[in-house]
């Protein structure tokens, strides 16, 4: 837990609240942080994780587009491809966690100035 001032917070409801995420998008990145060496397809993700596929297709989108995870194309033999994807480095993830805490600290310290 963290605590600032008044108020407990969970490293886990940090992230959630830093990066905007919903339940289905914590249950994915849960998912990823304990199997990052893992190459994973939206369809697998569904399957493993008892949620709708286009649930899990926002949220991939979410998360790659936050930089938390990455994707690559395989092409398929009959045609077509699919995106398999993974979390970055840990280190990746915490920068860029760290991005959006710096950028609300600024914040605060440009509010408390004006006070």
């Amino acid at each position: 837990m963290l605590d600032f001032a008044c108020k407990q917070f969970s490293l886990k409801d940090v992230i959630k609240c830093a990066l905007g995420l919903t339940k289905a998008d914590q249950k994915l990145l849960d998912y990823f942080m304990e199997h990052d060496e893992e190459w994973e397809t939206t369809e697998n993700l569904a399957k493993t994780l008892r949620v709708n596929q286009s649930t899990v297709q926002r949220s991939v989108k979410k998360l790659f587009e936050k930089g938390i995870i990455a994707r690559k194309q395989q092409n398929l033999d009959g045609g077509g491809y699919i995106y398999l994807y993974w979390l970055h480095e840990r280190r990746i993830v915490r920068k860029v966690i760290m991005e959006t805490v710096e950028s609300w600290k600024g914040r605060v310290e440009k509010e408390l100035k004006k006070w």
